[in-house]
């Protein structure tokens, strides 16, 4: 993360403010606004606009992201996620866990992905939002190409067979579900058409009438899945958004499970990886984040040499030389140094539209921030790079809000950094216990 300061002055909308500053008084990464604290990630702007942008144009990208806890891989996938969409991308964001979205069932990662499926107008889930935009687009081709009222229902039909040819080859039951969903509409069955969508989305269980409507068998399997996510591509390329961005998030999860699941995970990662590098999926850009033990250690990546080759890139040179067109990025991290920049930003974002911005910038100055941010890393064991999350959680909420709401608090005076050990995650837990407080039988 670099340590320079933005010069630009801070104008921004109540709300974006609003949610930037909610989210970290929570001690959680903001879910848009991510601009705005974005410092140090103008390095990886140029090659990744660029590898958006021939997304847009029908290629299909891959990329892993890799660093430490702390590092800002969250941080990072939610800002690339906000640059998508100001080029009307869809965005999902998918947590891999052993119990309930293992990576190996890419049935269920399917489902997750239109779960969690955003786009810049619509929050999750946007899929039957897309699904409504791409029937009104082929109805206005439809008119546009001289249909009459009349014949309109038929030539929106053909439409839809000629723009799904490629993908029923590979999923047949995925245009035969758009047609049951929009033989639901025109029949004004709302609760057969919302059954359709959730069976088209990859949900289990969808009602057997509802099914047997539609003309479709059975659930969504692993297999199918990719043929749906093509399917899914082709209705938000013809709806207006020229691509889907995927993240698969906290992919190193996969070293904890049994030995068969991670060897089954492992494996559908690099076949999602091959048909991505095969163009089959035109309009993807997938991201994976994971540690560097995930991706070096013999529990993960490595593993499986077919997969440790296709990720393979060169980490052995000064960071500051990092290829951010390799098929890998490296997160470095924070040092106490960026640490504090990124407190002075949010300090400044902050008193923009404070009651007391003047005293907020007169009582937290620079060097108060400075204090705060080497207490907090001093807290968790001087890893300052694990110390992002907490130091912020603990400059808005209890610092910023209180000199805004308090004529006569003043920091140095009142307040004394305190660190529970239940307000910190498993890994600041353990960096926060030092030897003293370890019980030793003598």
């Amino acid at each position: 993360m670099s340590t320079a300061r933005s010069s630009r002055p801070i104008q921004v909308s109540v709300a974006r403010r609003r949610a930037v500053i909610d989210a970290l008084r929570r001690g959680a990464v903001p879910e848009s606004g991510l601009d705005l604290l974005a410092t140090g990630l103008d390095r990886f702007e140029s090659a990744l606009d660029a590898e958006l942008d021939a997304v847009a144009s029908g290629a299909s990208v891959f990329k892993a992201v890799r660093g430490e806890y702390g590092s800002g891989k969250t941080f990072f996938t939610r800002w690339l996620g906000e640059r998508a969409k100001r080029r009307n991308f869809a965005v999902s964001e998918i947590q891999i866990s052993e119990t309930e979205t293992p990576l190996h069932r890419l049935e269920t990662v399917y489902r997750r992905l239109t779960e969690r499926l955003t786009t810049a107008s619509f929050p999750p889930s946007a899929l039957r939002s897309v699904v409504d935009a791409w029937f009104y687009t082929l109805e206005e081709d439809a008119l546009a190409a001289g249909a009459g009222e009349d014949e309109l229902a038929a030539r929106v039909e053909r439409l839809l067979t000629a723009r799904l040819t490629e993908v029923s080859r590979h999923a047949p039951s995925f245009a035969t579900a758009l047609r049951g969903y929009r033989s639901a509409l025109a029949e004004e069955d709302e609760t057969t058409a919302a059954a359709v969508l959730a069976w088209l989305g990859g949900q289990p269980h969808v009602a057997a009438a509802a099914r047997r409507f539609a003309g479709v068998r059975g659930d969504l399997d692993h297999f199918g899945a990719l043929g749906f996510l093509q399917g899914l591509l082709t209705v938000l390329r013809d709806s207006g958004h020229p691509g889907l961005l995927v993240v698969l998030d906290e992919v190193e999860t996969l070293q904890r499970v049994r030995s068969d699941a991670r060897d089954k995970a492992l494996n559908a990662l690099r076949q999602l990886i091959d048909e991505v590098h095969s163009g089959r999926f035109p309009g993807l850009y997938l991201v994976i984040t994971g540690t560097p033990a995930f991706y070096d250690g013999q529990q993960g990546v490595q593993r499986l040499a077919p997969l440790a080759q296709r990720l393979a890139t060169d980490f052995t040179t000064d960071p500051r030389f990092d290829n951010p067109r390799a098929v890998q990025l490296r997160l470095s991290g924070f040092t106490l140094e960026s640490l504090v920049g990124l407190g002075m930003t949010v300090r400044d974002l902050y008193a923009a539209g404070a009651r007391a911005s003047d005293r907020i910038e007169a009582l937290a100055d620079d060097a108060y921030v400075t204090d705060l941010a080497g207490a907090v890393g001093g807290a968790l064991g001087g890893k300052v790079g694990v110390a992002p999350r907490l130091f912020l959680k603990k400059l808005v909420g209890d610092v910023l809000d209180r000199i805004d709401q308090f004529e006569d608090f003043d920091p140095r005076q009142h307040y004394t950094l305190t660190v529970k050990g239940s307000e910190l995650t498993d890994l600041e837990r353990n960096l926060a216990v030092s030897a003293d407080d370890v019980d030793l039988d003598l």
